[in-house]
């Protein structure tokens, strides 16, 4: 048995036990990746997937056990070879990060900086998506460290740490009513056409959990998976926004707009780090975290990793 055939039947099981696409993604022949799937399980003496005709059809039993040690094997030889990498070429390397576009473009920016300055020969590659696919890229390895606000903290696979507190804000015109009120309520937010996040990104869980637990229905005008999307429609008159307030830095590109908290009606949010469970992570893996946040550092971060728990309290 080789790590290739380890290989070939990984990437069946992600494609859907779909051997043409597995062998796309692997750049080889659909006929070899067959074979090879053949060959180890005759060497094994099971069948490692049910099949019709030619088809797989299903994982069997045994199949299942065969796929756990597989994870396990693949995983330590990608830690084998970032462990390489750390002592053949010190603080050299990619910084492979999984993260929102929220997290990308409002938070990562000054800890992407400061670690390009720690590390002047290490390169960072952003990968950004749904919480969803911020996980399943740390998973199937394209990222190292992944960073969200909702999801990270629902999957075995990975180990997730808090890293800091943020709230939403409302953001509405100048002009607006709302403006002058000194206590906005929930049933004020659902008098007015929202324009606000997709249900799937940056805390909109909780703004829709809000309004059901007051038995409203928010008029949603708009959603986007964009904070300065959101910002732009507000401006346009098209409804009221509500944001992260990572959004709205205090920097003069958002004096046109005037920003309520609104903490108190959707309660605080917090944004995870995750990495692979078992995963390897080299020295400015664990310094771009400390960067992220003060509350976190290489200790504790290495004490989640090695299975003393994987939750921490901010």
């Amino acid at each position: 048995m080789n790590l290739h055939q380890f290989r070939f039947v990984q990437e069946a099981v992600r494609r859907n036990l779909n051997l043409t696409e597995a062998a796309k993604a692997l750049h080889t022949s659909q006929p070899g990746v067959s074979k090879a799937i053949i060959e180890l399980e005759e060497e094994l003496g099971i069948e490692i997937f049910a099949r019709h005709g030619k088809r797989l059809k299903r994982v069997t039993e045994p199949g299942q056990h065969v796929l756990k040690s597989i994870e396990l094997i693949m995983r330590e030889v990608t830690n084998l070879k970032r462990i390489g990498e750390q002592f053949s070429a010190q603080d050299s390397g990619t910084l492979s990060i999984a993260t929102t576009h929220t997290q990308a473009r409002y938070v990562l920016p000054q800890p992407v900086a400061r670690l390009r300055e720690a590390y002047p020969k290490v390169n960072v590659s952003l990968h950004q998506g749904s919480p969803d696919q911020v996980a399943k890229m740390l998973i199937d390895e394209i990222a190292e460290i992944g960073i969200a606000t909702e999801s990270l903290a629902n999957y075995s696979e990975l180990v997730t740490v808090p890293c800091y507190e943020w709230q939403h804000v409302l953001v509405l015109p100048l002009t607006h009513p709302l403006v002058k009120k000194e206590r906005i309520t929930l049933e004020d937010l659902a008098a007015e056409p929202l324009i606000t996040y997709h249900p799937s990104f940056t805390g909109r869980t909780r703004i829709d959990l809000a309004f059901a637990h007051r038995k409203l229905e928010p008029r949603i005008a708009l959603e986007a998976i964009d904070s300065d999307v959101i910002k732009t429609y507000v401006r346009l008159g098209l409804g009221i926004g509500i944001v992260a307030e990572m959004a709205v830095r205090d920097d003069g590109s958002n004096s046109d707009l005037a920003v309520r908290p609104l903490g108190t009606l959707f309660g605080q949010n917090v944004a995870r780090v995750a990495f692979k469970r078992g995963a390897y992570l080299r020295n400015f893996v664990y310094k771009f975290a400390e960067l992220l946040s003060d509350r976190l550092d290489r200790n504790l971060i290495a004490k989640a990793m090695s299975g003393h728990g994987n939750d921490y309290e901010l």
